[in-house]
């Protein structure tokens, strides 16, 4: 593994190199190559606690600079932008612009299946790098990588473009291993010049109302209510955690 250029791709050197070395290897690698050690030990040697952590670090640090861009936002505004931000979609290709499938160790068996290509564990993996720069460096240095390596991203998150509600909810889904939401029309009213459609959207733990002058304002309401309720779980857990 070479490490000292990953450093250079993602512009960071880490004090500690066993931190990066682990948010680099794939739970796959670690079974194979650590046979016959404990569970604990090869829970140690992969990445998956690193991404638990580096979901959240990320999470604040993307909320932080959007409060700082767009002050006057709405909550529902800042929401959708970190939806975005935050999505499978945006952290792996951000992971593929830091060439981090290229470094990433991985087994046999997920190598011959594309592995170091696939969305998921690139996503999973950039995540882990975020926990190791908090580790090494703390919060500090973590929202300043954040802030280097999102710049792109962070430029084109606006309220305005970020108003894609069904772009978000599919995002949000996929990254949540659920299937894409279905769209059903389920009433209309009111005469031809002047009609209101009413909308569900229906996915597999859940359904959202929504209502509009034209179906596809109706199904833009009806992803935002889903995306709102997909919220809420979130939220009530960390009640709990506070309480």
């Amino acid at each position: 593994m070479n490490l000292s250029g990953f450093e250079k791709l993602i512009g960071y050197s880490f004090k500690d190199a066993a931190l990066i070395e682990r948010a680099l290897t794939h739970r796959s690698w670690a079974h194979e190559n650590l046979a016959g050690r404990s569970d604990d030990e090869i829970r140690a040697a992969e990445n998956e606690s690193f991404e638990f952590l580096g979901d959240s670090v990320l999470g604040l640090a993307v909320a932080e600079q959007l409060f700082r861009t767009y002050p006057d936002a709405s909550e529902g505004e800042l929401t959708l932008m970190k939806h975005r931000l935050v999505s499978m979609t945006t952290l792996a290709t951000v992971a593929e612009t830091l060439k981090i499938g290229e470094h990433l160790r991985i087994g046999r068996g997920e190598e011959k299946t594309g592995g170091r290509q696939k969305r998921a564990i690139l996503a999973d993996a950039l995540e882990a790098v975020i926990a190791a720069v908090f580790f090494d460096g703390g919060y500090i240095a973590a929202r300043a990588f954040v802030s280097r390596i999102f710049a792109d991203e962070f430029r084109s998150a606006t309220p305005e473009a970020s108003a894609d509600y069904k772009t978000l909810l599919q995002e949000k889904l996929q990254a949540e291993q659920l299937s894409g939401p279905v769209y059903s029309l389920v009433k209309t009213e009111g005469q031809p010049h002047d009609r209101t459609f009413y909308v569900v959207a229906a996915w597999n733990t859940g359904r959202a109302e929504g209502r509009g002058s034209s179906i596809k304002s109706a199904e833009m309401m009806a992803a935002s209510e889903a995306l709102k309720s997909l919220q809420q779980p979130q939220k009530s857990k960390t009640s709990k955690r506070e309480g």
